[in-house]
């Protein structure tokens, strides 16, 4: 069973995406409402806050930290930098030069799919996955999936939004997933 962790920070930081976080409607499809993360990245204070209140909420509990192509290489790269362990680039599909691991997945119109290299995370690895949103969980699962076939351990999920009503926490069970901010 998946689990909602939440830091003491979260209701600072849920005020502070409310503030920042732009709201863009029928976007990029009629009826959509499309929150764009742009202007929070862009905020350094609020950028800080971001990413100190995922690594508090999972301190000690990774040796690296994973993010998705493109949004959750900003968090990642800011997290691992934060707490000075490694970063881990999970690609979409024909950017990576070497032997890869490939998960594909399903899309609302369609698939996609994501590498890793094979050799890039020695087994035993703990490693705390980022990511921008969460909604129905199949790029957050295939990139699970990726590193537990490189025999990582994947000990966490954070993500800035996750998109209420949609199944992504439950299909991400048993990780424990954070999300700052439910929409």
């Amino acid at each position: 069973m998946s689990t909602h962790t939440q830091s003491p920070e979260t209701s600072h930081v849920s005020a502070v995406l409310d503030e920042l976080c732009a709201t863009v409607e029928d976007y990029p499809a009629e009826g959509i409402v499309f929150k764009d993360l742009t202007p929070v990245f862009a905020d350094g204070a609020a950028f800080k806050l971001m990413v100190d209140s995922i690594v508090t909420a999972f301190a000690g509990k990774f040796d690296a930290v994973a993010g998705i192509e493109a949004r959750g290489f900003l968090l990642a790269a800011a997290a691992a930098y934060a707490t000075g362990t490694g970063v881990i680039t999970i690609r979409k599909a024909g950017k990576l030069p070497r032997e890869v691991f490939a998960e594909s997945y399903a899309l609302e119109y369609g698939q996609a799919t994501l590498e890793l290299h094979k050799e890039d995370v020695p087994a035993g690895t703990r490693v705390l996955i980022l990511d921008d949103v969460l909604a129905t969980g199949g790029t957050i699962g295939a990139a699970v999936s990726l590193l537990e076939r490189s025999g990582a351990i994947v000990t966490g999920v954070g993500v800035v939004l996750e998109i209420d009503g949609l199944p992504g926490r439950s299909n991400l069970a048993p990780h424990e997933v954070l999300s700052l901010q439910t929409v």
